[in-house]
């Protein structure tokens, strides 16, 4: 599975820890969107970044993280064919891969610690699409 994965300065130290968990598993590539520091920097250029290729089918997935994933999540969800799911348990990853096959996971660090944020990560990439009546009502999203 390829994946993008990006942060603001805000979503900086969970970006890394995720980036890192993301590297031992065999069946990821993962690239890094930025940012790559901790200097303040604004989440839209970097939600932009990961949203566009998700939506130009460039990858099959992307990870979002900021302060408290809701500015990410608004950008990216700007884009046709982008589901963006902003998470903070493993029940809401399940359900958005399930019933709405998000694409772009969004995650705050200032909302959730480390164990469940790569929870949440493992779910989110592990879990497919049911389809059926949910398709059904993805269908009706892009217009």
């Amino acid at each position: 599975m390829k994946i993008i994965i990006g942060s603001d300065h805000a979503g900086f130290d969970l970006k890394e820890t995720c980036k890192a968990h993301l590297a031992e598993l065999d069946s990821c590539i993962v690239d890094d969107a930025g940012v790559f520091s901790k200097d303040p920097f604004d989440y839209p250029k970097v939600a932009h970044k990961v949203a566009r290729v998700i939506s130009e089918g460039k990858y099959d997935r992307g990870i979002l993280i900021c302060g408290s994933g809701i500015g990410m999540s608004i950008v990216a969800n700007r884009y046709k064919g982008v589901r963006a799911a902003l998470c903070h348990d493993g029940y809401v990853a399940r359900m958005a891969r399930m019933h709405n096959d998000a694409n772009i996971l969004a995650m705050g660090e200032r909302i959730i610690g480390v164990g469940v944020a790569l929870d949440i990560v493992d779910i989110f990439l592990n879990t497919p699409f049911e389809a059926g009546r949910h398709q059904l009502r993805l269908d009706q999203i892009d217009c």
